[in-house]
């Protein structure tokens, strides 16, 4: 067994919508049968027999290694506590070579137990043993330690159920909800809007004890000191019980509560100096503690705080009490858990000797044992919900201390009697106001209701439904793509959108060029829908990209595929067919929107069989209005585009919108087919975001295809009273497309300039010169500058095969390199002749023909 390749489906891809781990395994004949390895199931099941029932796929495919080896895998992750279901082995043409895809919620943890999963066949097969135990402790652990907190997991849950997008930006917390102008951050139970000087002013307890003094919310008197005599001071002013704490404090850490003594008082605020330098001493409100939690101008959560403590039942130690207690799967060493363990640390042994006892004490039945004075979740504490019994007063004093600091989310910390009563009846008070709060307590409280307070943070970030989305336009297809995605979003900057693009040419947003080179996968996607500046975004989605990881996006509004054609890399990645290329490329229509629209080619059969598993609406075009799809999808009312007597058409329920072509630059008044196809698209695309008609005709006719707009594809330039056009078509289909639009066109004599490119079938290269030798009167070779994997001339060889039996070409000439293959067909145009040339290195080469151009002009 060999595993070849492993890479993360990051988004919805070929297999499913899951996020999932893929790797392509490869077994020897034995391997691909486990019939012919006897013992191997029991010898599994011994080391792992949690694993469950090892199926038979069908009747034709026979149960692998690579089937039990996606089934470990996915098994490790659900024993782990991982929520995974899906898994898939694929037989591919090759071999003995097997895909498999395994679900996962978090990549690191999908990885490693495709890891374990391998070393635990390998230990089957070679009869060695296999520690299950630690490999699921290993995968826990590791799902823990990645896997959001409780607090941002709540707010990110309640997105997922308001259907919000959101993206992690580190391994922390920090978490993008919404796309491009829409987007919000987070940070654990901290929002993006939250002033920097409020969340100043909450850790400054002496100044947040005075804004709240000032806006009549009562707070225990108490000042900052300066060493433990000036505490001592303090505390003496004051009069009664004290508590000594940090000035800037957080989780309850060096707090002392509750002490007279000078002794106490010293050590408590030795005990704060171990986390801050400045220290403050303040009354001790006796009752129970409280927490509130404010999000934006209401209470929407309260609960009880009690200090860890352990219950005597006349027989266990205080040590021992702890372990017991330690024991309840709610708690945890971290805060994955609802609850923390009860720590009997140097805190703990203080307070046991307060009341007279050590960790080995045996305390009576009954007994409550104190160890800690503080009620924080994070050292041992636990909470009991109270929300439903405050009273409004309370709520009120609360929700003006959180409105006096300026936090958005606040964590306000109250001691009193009740929560029944006002404050001011019962002595009660503000003893703390906390930014970024844990939610913890509220979500999983040891005792009482548990409350979706994750809800109340996006419905504060995302008020009146707002889905946090901006309207994402993906186009896939083999020709066409760029095009279609550049006119599209010129139509969406004519509706004033700013638009984010992504193509093979690179990322643009509003306009400006922010990234170069091919930029049609999700990597550069995930860039646009990360920009601020963006209102919509338009996609070319490449094949390669699919494959590599997905799509950047859960879903989206619009899907357009041009076509489907056999030239584009079949052969690669086992994508061998144009059924595969089907089900690849319609990955985007799978993932429209509900509510959205897919924009399908009603010409090609393959695009019309990708309409069935479109979850929104089809929109269908094509060229002629008399073609059984598009005549049907009209007749029952449903959205198409066709051209008819010199106007694209576009007609829903009987009514008709009409764009003369002539209106339409790219078309050249109709005369170049592909374009109006690419029109159609761009112009259904923008139908579906129900753009006003007459933005998309003023947009439609300010589109030029020239070099700038649209890179490589059709530009026209004059050469000494020739016509030369440059594009980068580079399979039969696009060769085919080219050579009907020339023939439309008037020329003397038409000369064709092409390379191939390595990485396609020899068939597809011969294909493309068979196509132009029934055009063009002369064709000129030139060999690429990368042969992707092909000898030197081997390509040039495949396109002089194509050439045998060309009906028109009449003369054939091999050049090496590009722009000396230009020059040549330059210096031998004459005026009112045509040439055609396939450009490979496009922007050099279109700087290198405008070059030319200039000169030629004496400029």
């Amino acid at each position: 067994m060999e595993v070849s390749r492993i890479r993360a489906l990051r988004g919805p891809n070929l297999w499913s919508r899951h996020t999932a781990i893929e790797a392509v395994i490869t077994l020897t004949p034995a391997e691909c049968d486990l019939s012919q390895l006897p013992g191997f199931v029991e010898h599994l099941r011994q080391r792992f027999p949690q694993i469950g029932a090892l199926q038979q796929p069908s009747a034709q495919v026979r149960l692998s290694l690579a089937h039990v080896l996606e089934r470990a895998t996915l098994a490790l992750q659900a024993e782990a506590g991982c929520k995974v279901s899906f898994g898939r082995t694929s037989k591919a043409p090759d071999p003995g070579v097997y895909q498999i895809v395994v679900e996962y919620t978090e990549e690191k943890v999908g990885r490693m137990a495709l890891d374990l999963a391998i070393e635990l066949v390998e230990a089957a097969l070679e009869e060695k043993p296999f520690d299950l135990v630690e490999a699921i402790a290993r995968l826990r652990e590791t799902d823990e330690d990645v896997r959001l907190g409780p607090s941002t997991g709540s707010i990110v849950d309640a997105a997922v159920a308001r259907g919000i997008p959101y993206r992690r930006l580190t391994q922390g917390s920090l978490v993008q909800f919404g796309w491009g102008s829409k987007q919000r951050r987070i940070q654990a139970a901290e929002i993006d809007r939250t002033s920097a000087i409020a969340e100043g002013i909450a850790q400054d307890k002496d100044l947040t004890k005075k804004l709240l003094h000032s806006a009549g919310v009562p707070v225990p008197l108490g000042r900052p000191v300066k060493d433990e005599e000036d505490a001592w001071a303090a505390a003496q002013e004051l009069g009664g019980p004290v508590v000594v704490k940090p000035l800037d404090g957080n989780q309850g850490k060096g707090v002392t509560v509750n002490v007279e003594t000078r002794e106490q008082v010293m050590a408590g605020y030795r005990n704060a100096r171990h986390y801050r330098e400045e220290i403050l001493v303040e009354r001790f409100l006796p009752g129970i503690d409280y927490r509130f939690l404010v999000v934006g101008d209401k209470l929407v959560a309260a609960a009880r705080r009690d200090p860890p403590l352990v219950i005597g039942d006349g027989s266990h130690t205080v040590r021992e009490l702890v372990e017991i207690v330690n024991q309840d799967p709610k708690r945890g060493d971290g805060h994955a858990t609802p609850l923390t363990k009860i720590r009997l640390d140097d805190i703990a042994l203080d307070r046991l000797r307060e009341q007279d006892l050590t960790p080995e004490s045996v305390p009576v039945l009954g007994q409550r044992v104190v160890l800690r004075n503080n009620a924080n979740l994070s050292t041992g504490g636990s909470a009991t919900d109270v929300t439903d019994e405050v009273h409004p007063e309370v709520a009120a004093r609360a929700v003006a201390a959180a409105q006096m600091v300026g936090l958005d989310i606040c964590g306000v910390d109250v001691v009193c009697q009740n929560v029944i009563e006002p404050l001011e009846q019962q002595s009660g008070g503000v003893v703390e106001v906390n930014a970024a709060p844990g939610l913890r307590m509220h979500l999983s409280p040891s005792f009482g209701k548990g409350r979706n307070v994750g809800e109340a943070v996006i419905q504060h970030m995302y008020p009146h439904g707002d889905d946090g989305r901006i309207p994402i336009i993906a186009v896939t297809g083999t020709n066409g793509k760029t095009t279609t995605v550049r006119l599209t979003s010129h139509l969406l900057k004519g509706n004033g959108l700013r638009v984010g693009m992504t193509n093979t040419d690179g990322v643009y947003v509003n306009g400006r060029q922010t990234d170069s080179g091919d930029c049609s996968g999700p990597r550069s996607a995930r860039n646009v829908l990360m920009h601020p500046d963006v209102d919509a975004a338009v996609f070319e989605t490449a094949r390669g990209g699919l494959l590599r990881e997905g799509l950047a996006y859960d879903r989206c509004h619009v899907a357009v595929v041009t076509n489907v054609g056999s030239g584009d890399h079949l052969g690669l990645n086992f994508i061998t067919t144009l059924e595969d290329l089907r089900v690849l490329k319609r990955v985007i229509v799978l993932n429209v929107a509900p509510g959205g629209m897919a924009v399908l080619n009603g010409t090609d059969p393959e695009v019309v069989k990708m309409a069935r598993h479109c979850p929104g609406q089809i929109t269908y075009f094509g060229y002629d209005p008399h073609h059984p799809v598009i005549a049907t999808h009209r007749a029952l009312g449903k959205r198409v585009l066709f051209v008819d007597q010199g106007d694209i058409v576009a007609s829903a329920g009987g009514q008709e919108t009409r764009i003369p072509l002539s209106g339409v630059p790219i078309t050249a008044n109709g005369a170049i087919r592909f374009q109006v196809e690419n029109a159609l698209a761009a112009i259904g695309a923008a139908w579906a975001l129900n753009l006003p008609w007459d933005n998309i005709k003023a947009s439609l006719a300010t589109f030029i295809s020239d070099a700038q707009a649209v890179p490589g594809r059709f530009n026209l330039f004059d050469y000494q009273g020739a016509t030369l056009i440059a594009d980068y078509g580079h399979n039969p289909d696009a060769i085919q497309a080219l050579s009907d639009a020339v023939k439309n066109m008037p020329a003397k004599q038409r000369v064709v300039v092409i390379s191939g490119a390595g990485d396609r079938r020899d068939e597809d290269i011969r294909d493309q010169t068979k196509i132009l030798g029934q055009v063009f009167d002369e064709v000129i070779l030139y060999q690429d500058a990368c042969q992707r994997g092909r000898a030197d001339g081997e390509v040039l060889a495949l396109l002089r095969e194509g050439l045998v039996g060309a009906t028109r070409t009449q003369r054939v000439q091999e050049i090496q390199g590009e722009f000396v293959a230009i020059d040549t067909a330059l210096a031998g145009l004459e005026p009112g002749d045509l040439c055609l040339i396939l450009i490979d290195q496009v922007e050099e080469a279109l700087a290198h023909i405008a070059k030319r151009c200039q000169q030629a002009k004496g400029g």
